[in-house]
């Protein structure tokens, strides 16, 4: 055990002493050795960032180099060079648990490439649906509408956006022939259905068709065709039918009025002794009439001028008188005299007849019915053969015609009832079926005011084909008589409901809310109802919906005022407070609450959301713009902090002695920091960049300081390793007797000898001066003091050694454990300040002793080792 401890007790305080050590030594040769590091370290950094600036072009070199790069900011000025995505995703592989601003970087552009990869893809999808609506035959508006609704999110480059475009006014132009076509076809439509009612002439209308036919079968040809609506063809062709009715009809009365004014003309030509009156009438009653117009009336007037010039005609000689005596046999009753008739009565009987004779003419048989039931009550005078022929031509006329009529009537009712028959087999709607059966039996009654009658065998036949149409119809309607009644007993049940709510008065005011929607919307959904019943419900379903909701519209004033308020608490927010964004953000949710609790009405909501949002964003515009202001003076200082370090990098002092140019340099150091702290702060993502590059740069610039004092202090240890070299050689000479030359001598190898430093100078002066001055008398003295500060001399040799961490050697090894134990003690005693290895080191020089080659190689060592970093 105190073997162990006695070899332990070297290093233990071989341990404790570099700790002391560590703490009372200055650190300069740590300092030097950490600036020549960091200028080490630096020069490498200028050297990687200069090699990132030249792979410019050449991807492959810079992601190379950002694998191997020791510096992050010379890896992130290569990846600026990586543009391909494989280089990408590789650098993004490599850096990811590296570099996080270089796979940021990386990843950013991955998703930049992919994202304008995917647009494209879908900038050409629509393209090609582009292209496929100009190939379809049926070509929408919806359909365009929705590929510029899909076209309007995708951000495509401009040569996908010249081909969208080019494919986009092709189905433009096409969109456009449509609207031409369908409007030409209207009109075509429009001008047709005039063509019927404009009153114009056969031959006028008839090439005014012409010309419509040939205009639509240009609009058939044109390749936009398929889009016209199925309707604009039925029409046309429904308008075509009607003018070539009205074509026909032309004709036909044109056809009729040359038969006549034809008639006319051959009985003008002959000699009006010749005309019989009645013939003449007969003959022109029995030509086709002719609708009222002034030519008509032209006719008319020419032919009555004709009855007018023919003859009239003679009366028949009243019978002879029998012979007396003639039929004595038989004798005749006395005649009996009919009772005179008043002249009006006479004329409103030959009124009643020319009003029959035209309703026969215009073929209103029911009228001339009614005319000839008036003739038979009307009592008139004798008539004379001429007006008994008219009236019996007029009745037989009205027979014919009637018989007509009656035979036309039965054939239009076996019509009705072939039609309602088929009803059951068309399937049609029920409203068009009752409809349809209606008609079918207006029809029916009209027909019996027409042509009288009808046979008991055909019209139970046509009920019971009605009868038998209408069932599915009248099912229907009883079903939907039973809906209405459900109908009414479900609003009544929400009535019910509806009171009740209200009179609960809750003020769950966001249930209240939803149950007042439910009720208002079930009952808008409730089917039809009687409108007896849906005039007396809506009043009571009204009444109620109003006691339920009148408390909610109060309580939603109140809220809207609140809202109100959080709109005038936005707009007093100051957008340059550091907390706006907070309390804003606090206004938002608070508003958030307040929709949740209760919903206004929809417009209101939406009104009252829209102020509040633009008030919001009108505090985010105001902050953005300071951003956008404070980003502006930030770019400035980053340009000012830029030049500064461009200042710096270009940088060389060359002018001067080392003394000067280390000043020069200090003072360049200085005036760049005063410049940078001047500056304000820089953008946030360039800061930590910028900062960089002005470190790099000031290690550059302290560099080349360094360099000088590396020379300087080479030199001012050489320098003392010299006069050291001369002191301890005019000592040793004095030592030995033999001083040689005299003081004058040694003083011009003094002399001849660089200038020390100033504490140096004065040290060695005084060691060097005492010996000089002992080269005249006492010598003896002299050297009795120099062997006297042998036994020092050692001790501080040995102290220094150990203080400056250089080996003594093995002989010394006993001497340096004593030393250390008492080097540690005094450092720490308290209250005693150490000394500096560069003070010790002067002491050391000023201690006047004789010195052996042993001393003086540890002391030329301690030189260089201490001497040479002395300021």
């Amino acid at each position: 055990m105190m073997v162990v401890l006695i070899h332990a007790k070297p290093v233990m305080f071989e341990f404790l002493f570099k700790r002391s050590a560590s703490k009372t030594a200055a650190p300069d040769p740590v300092v030097a050795e950490q600036a020549a590091a960091s200028a080490q370290s630096a020069s490498r950094r200028a050297e990687q960032v200069a090699r990132a600036h030249a792979v410019a072009g050449d991807e492959a070199a810079a992601l190379e180099f950002i694998v191997s790069s020791e510096f992050a900011d010379a890896r992130l000025i290569a990846a600026e060079h990586v543009h391909s995505l494989p280089l990408l995703e590789k650098a993004h592989q490599a850096m990811r648990n590296t570099d996080r601003r270089v796979a940021k970087l990386m990843q950013g552009r991955i998703d930049l490439i992919r994202h304008q990869a995917a647009e494209t893809q879908r900038a050409q999808a629509s393209i090609a649906a582009a292209q496929r609506l100009l190939s379809d035959e049926k070509l929408s508006p919806n359909q365009v509408a929705e590929l510029d609704r899909q076209w309007q999110v995708i951000k495509a480059t401009p040569e996908l956006a010249t081909d969208f475009a080019a494919a986009r006014a092709a189905l433009a132009a096409r969109l456009e022939a449509q609207v031409l076509l369908q409007r030409a076809v209207i009109d075509a439509v429009a001008a047709a259905r005039a063509l019927a009612s404009n009153g114009q002439g056969a031959g006028e209308l008839a090439q005014a068709l012409a010309d419509l036919d040939a205009e639509h079968a240009l609009h058939a040809q044109s390749p936009e065709r398929a889009s016209l609506p199925k309707h604009l063809d039925l029409d046309f062709t429904q308008a075509r039918e009607q003018a070539q009715s009205a074509l026909q009809a032309l004709q036909q009365h044109q056809a009729v009025f040359d038969a006549r004014q034809l008639a006319l003309a051959e009985w003008q030509a002959q000699d009006a002794a010749t005309l019989d009156a009645a013939a003449l009438k007969r003959a022109w009653q029995a030509l086709p009439r002719l609708p009222e117009s002034p030519l008509s009336d032209s006719l008319q007037q020419q032919f009555a001028a004709l009855l007018a010039s023919a003859p009239a005609p003679v009366q028949a000689a009243a019978p002879a008188a029998a012979a007396p005596g003639e039929g004595d046999a038989a004798p005749r009753k006395p005649r009996q005299e009919h009772a005179p008739v008043s002249k009006e009565a006479t004329e409103q009987f030959f009124k009643t007849l020319d009003a029959m004779e035209a309703a026969l003419q215009d073929g209103l048989l029911h009228v001339a019915s009614e005319h000839d039931k008036t003739l038979r009550d009307t009592k008139h005078g004798r008539l004379t053969p001429a007006q008994a022929d008219r009236l019996a031509h007029v009745r037989a006329e009205f027979k014919r015609l009637a018989d007509w009529a009656r035979w036309g009537g039965n054939v239009s009712r076996e019509e009705l009832v072939k039609a309602g028959e088929e009803l059951p087999a068309q399937e049609l709607p029920m409203a068009e079926l009752a409809k349809k059966v209606g008609s079918l039996r207006e029809r029916w009654k009209s027909l019996d005011t027409l042509s009288g009658p009808a046979p008991k065998s055909l019209w139970e036949r046509f009920d019971a084909a009605c009868s038998l149409a209408y069932a599915p119809a009248a099912q229907h309607f009883k079903q939907l008589a039973e809906e209405r009644h459900g109908n009414a007993a479900k609003a009544q049940e929400l009535i019910a409901e509806t009171a009740a709510l209200a009179a609960q008065e809750s003020t769950d005011w966001k249930q209240v809310a939803s149950a007042s929607q439910r009720l208002r919307q079930a009952w808008t959904r409730l089917g039809t109802i009687d409108r007896k019943e849906k005039k007396r419900l809506d009043g009571e379903f009204g009444a109620a919906l109003d006691a339920l909701s009148k408390p909610l519209e109060t309580q939603r004033q109140i809220e809207t005022a609140r809202r109100e308020q959080l709109i005038v608490e936005v707009g007093l927010l100051k957008p340059s407070e550091r907390n706006t964004v907070d309390m804003l953000k606090a206004l938002q949710e608070k508003w958030q609450e307040l929709a949740k609790a209760l919903p206004l009405e929809r417009r209101a909501e939406q009104a009252l959301w829209q102020r509040f949002r633009a008030a919001c964003d009108d505090i985010f515009a105001k902050r953005k713009e300071t951003a956008h202001a404070a980003d502006h003076e930030r770019r400035e200082h980053l340009h000012a902090r830029e030049a500064l370090c461009a200042s710096l990098e270009t940088a060389v002092i060359s002018d001067g002695d080392d003394k000067a140019r280390t000043s020069a340099i200090n003072q360049l150091l200085r005036d760049t920091r005063s410049a940078w702290n001047a500056t304000g702060p820089v953008p946030r993502a360039s800061e930590a960049k910028i900062e960089q590059r002005y470190q790099a740069a000031v290690a550059g610039v302290q560099a080349q300081a360094d360099a000088i004092a590396e020379r300087a202090g080479a030199a001012q240890a050489n320098a003392l390793r010299d006069k050291l070299r001369l002191v301890q050689a005019l000592e040793a000479a004095l030592a030995d007797g033999d001083a040689g030359a005299d003081a004058q001598a040694w003083g011009g190898r003094w002399s001849a000898l660089p200038a020390l430093d100033a504490q140096y100078e004065r040290s060695l002066q005084q060691r060097f001066a005492a010996a000089q001055t002992a080269l005249g008398e006492g010598a003896a003295a002299y050297v009795e003091q120099l062997q006297a500060n042998e036994a020092r001399l050692l001790d501080e040799v040995l102290r220094l050694e150990i203080v400056a961490g250089v080996d003594s050697g093995a002989e010394f090894a006993r001497d340096r454990l004593k030393m250390q134990v008492e080097v540690l003690q005094s450092s720490l005693k308290s209250g005693q300040k150490p000394l500096t290895q560069v003070s010790q080191l002067m002491q050391l020089c000023a201690i006047p002793a004789v010195t052996d080659a042993r001393t003086a190689s540890r002391i030329e060592t301690l030189l260089r080792r201490i001497g040479g970093h002395a300021k």
